[in-house]
């Protein structure tokens, strides 16, 4: 008969690799590896800004870079599936640790290792012996209630086997260390959840499941179709919402990698009013919003102040105060017309609204568009009359004036910690935008009320930036001696009528040569009609107009050696020429003629300045803000946090965990007391005692020798055994 042999079956290819890929994840070696991935991706997270537009990117960084950060997802590093992955991946791997590694760390914190040999103290580095007097029942007795009067589990056993016979005394103290690793892993685990738990995977999950996707494109209305809304049920969020004063909202903008999607939450927001409260110099130091939260589901109402670090929490969602906006204020506006023949009409507008351009004489333009209205600017005016004191009376070249530039020069740990200051709010700005039929947009910021910036005169600033991203640049105009803007624009309309600037140079050239040099009139009439029609635009095939053009005539036509003299003698002629045409311009309505005194000469010189500027100035029209309705608007952020809970258990049971291993020492206390054998001396037994730690300290040291000196007290004087190397 053939006998049959069975072979157990051999493992099959799936178990092994689960095996294997188990073995993986549960390794610290991967887990730490994760660890150094998550450090690397927040270095990066930290480094680069987060949630910027495309174009800062561009910008900042080049085409090639910005693009590898959208594909890299760097723009967005905390909510990049890759970054939510090794949260994944760390909290398994970390959690399949504790769960490998925990039963052994428990077996051994229970246990006292009571049957260690005796020969095993020689290998420990604190050892000692001494021969007590007492039997070695009553001594491992008085040594076990002396141990666990020091806080010594202690655990005592009659060993009868061993030869000879004896007591075993094993103690345990600073078992805490073990349970600290415990601690600190499963708090990385915590940590990683919680995290997960506020992170946008679960919406993700939520919005697979339930066929919703982000949108794209421009406007909110077409945000509002239902794929693109979330309900209240969202495990977690965090999006913004902006009320105006006298409106509620009940829906958040979150903002996700792909677009946004809109948030249903489970109240309305109703901002009754929003408070804001400056300091003496005008600095704001408080925002604050007056709220009522309406209840979805039973109507009920209730009043509420939300504040800076001071946030609302109902209904589970956290309501905080991130900033403020404009509402839908109410402007009016004066059309300022710098072509002749065109007149000064008055405008409204809403703040966030648009309006076309159509019907008005010379200005071909599409839209103007009404961004921001800005009731407070404070400003430090320090160094813009440092730079004006500086000047000595200079002409100033005021298209590089720029009141955001001045307040920060320089970066950088050099920069001096101590500065002059001078903060001062200047007044209400209006900004707006005007739209060309290409789609062309020129931004523009013009403030209500003249700022002194130490030019003798103060000054109307109108500010010009075109992209929108670049800073602005601003057209300084004095003012006259009413404060007002008339006398500037009276001045430029003369400058642009022929009759005016004849009349002009005919009173200066008067008073310039008396009757007895008549002779030199003509001459001079001549070269006073040539730079005023240079300085107006009117010379015949010249395409500039202002100081370039005066600075194209004297390098075409002037030696370069006669230059300079040359330069100040036409800006002297002009300085007087426009003075004439000041006063003729005065006359034509009726006023009286401004008197020959400095505040007359420092006019006529900041307006020979605005004058120049005034013709590279991109639009025919600017506007003056007259009067406004301010109406506010609040900015909320709103969270729904489930897993911050979770993350801050996690940090406490962290600091717990790594304090633990950090400062307590496990230590392990062995006395061995033989019983006498029948030839030795029945009132000494022979003690042997030994001490284990994991960290070899001088307290260790210390402690040793104070369990010695406590434990062997009644013994006779006997060699300690040194430790071993």
């Amino acid at each position: 008969m053939q006998r049959t042999h069975r072979y157990p079956p051999p493992a099959s290819q799936g178990t092994s690799t689960g095996r294997r890929v188990y073995e993986l994840l549960s390794s610290m070696r991967f887990a730490i590896a994760l660890l150094v991935l998550l450090a690397l991706a927040s270095v990066a997270g930290t480094v680069l800004p987060q949630h910027e537009a495309t174009a800062r990117y561009i910008d900042q960084f080049g085409p090639f870079w910005a693009q590898l950060f959208m594909v890299l997802q760097l723009h967005a590093v905390y909510s990049a599936w890759w970054f939510l992955l090794i949260l994944v991946f760390l909290a398994v791997s970390t959690g399949l640790c504790v769960v490998r590694n925990t039963p052994r760390y428990l077996s051994e914190w229970r246990r006292f290792k009571e049957h260690v040999r005796v020969g095993s103290f020689q290998a420990m580095p604190h050892r000692a012996q001494a021969s007590l007097p007492g039997t070695a029942q009553t001594l491992a007795a008085q040594m076990q209630q002396q141990l666990q009067a020091l806080g010594w589990k202690v655990r005592l056993v009659h060993r009868t086997t061993a030869r000879p016979a004896g007591w075993m005394l094993a103690a345990k103290a600073g078992g805490a260390n073990r349970l600290g690793y415990i601690a600190a892993h499963a708090a990385i685990v915590l940590i990683c959840v919680g995290g997960l738990l506020d992170s946008q995977l679960p919406m993700r999950v939520q919005m697979a499941l339930e066929g919703k996707t982000a949108f794209e494109g421009d406007g909110l209305e077409a945000a509002k179709a239902p794929r693109h809304r979330m309900g209240v049920g969202t495990l977690a969020y965090r999006g913004n919402v902006m009320v105006a004063e006298g409106t509620r909202s009940n829906t958040a903008i979150l903002t996700l990698a792909d677009g946004v999607v809109l948030q249903d939450l489970p109240f309305s927001i109703e901002l009754e009013r929003f408070d804001v409260e400056y300091h003496a110099n005008g600095t704001p130091r408080l925002f604050a919003s007056e709220v009522r939260i309406h209840d979805r589901a039973t109507g009920a109402v209730s009043q509420h102040r939300i504040a800076v670090n001071h946030p609302l929490k109902t209904h589970g969602v956290e309501v905080f105060q991130a900033g403020f906006d404009d509402g839908g204020s109410r402007v009016q506006v004066l059309a300022r017309p710098l072509r002749p023949g065109m007149e000064a009409t008055p405008w409204q507008g809403v703040i966030g609204s648009s309006a076309p351009i159509s019907g008005v004489p010379g200005w071909d333009a599409a839209q103007v568009e009404w961004l921001a209205l800005d009731t407070l600017n404070v400003e430090n005016l320090a160094a813009a009359a440092a730079a004006s004191s500086t000047a000595s009376g200079a002409a100033v070249d005021v298209r590089a004036v720029d009141l955001r530039h001045r307040l920060q020069a320089q970066w950088g740990a050099g920069h001096p910690a101590i500065q002059p200051q001078k903060l001062h709010d200047v007044g209400p700005s209006l900004s707006y935008r005007i739209r060309d039929r290409a789609g062309q947009a020129v931004e523009f910021r013009n403030y209500m009320r003249p700022i002194d910036l130490g030019d003798g005169l103060p000054v109307f600033t109108l500010g010009v930036r075109a992209p929108s991203d670049a800073q602005f640049t601003y057209w300084r105009i004095p003012q006259d001696e009413h404060g007002q803007l008339d006398g500037f624009l009276r001045l430029w309309q003369a400058l642009h009528t022929p009759a005016l600037r004849q009349q002009a140079i005919d009173r200066y050239v008067q008073q310039a040569l008396p009757e007895a040099q008549a002779a030199l009139r003509e001459p001079l009439r001549q070269s006073a009609t040539r730079a005023l029609n240079l300085f107006a635009g009117a010379e015949a095939g010249t395409a500039t107009a202002g100081v370039l053009a005066l600075s194209q005539f004297l390098q075409n036509e002037v030696p370069p050696a006669e230059q300079d003299r040359a330069a100040q003698v036409l800006v002297r002629m002009l300085h007087g020429v426009l003075r004439e045409l000041l006063q003729l311009a005065r006359a034509q309505e009726n006023l009286p003629p401004l008197p020959d005194d400095a505040t007359t000469q420092t006019f006529t010189r900041l307006a020979f300045a605005a004058l120049s500027d005034g013709f590279f100035y991109p639009e025919p029209v600017f506007f003056t803000l007259q009067d406004f309705e301010q109406v506010q608007a609040s900015a909320f952020q709103v969270s729904q946090s489930p897993g911050r809970g979770v993350v801050y258990g996690g940090c406490v049971l962290l600091i717990v965990g790594i304090f633990a291993m950090l400062y307590v020492r496990e230590r392990r206390l062995w006395v061995w007391l033989p019983e006498p054998s029948a030839h030795a001396a029945p009132s000494l037994t022979h003690a042997s005692m030994a001490l284990s730690s994991n960290r070899q300290t001088l307290d260790t040291r210390r402690e040793f020798e104070q369990l010695r000196q406590r434990l062997f007290s009644a013994a006779p004087p006997a060699p300690h055994v040194p430790p071993a190397p």
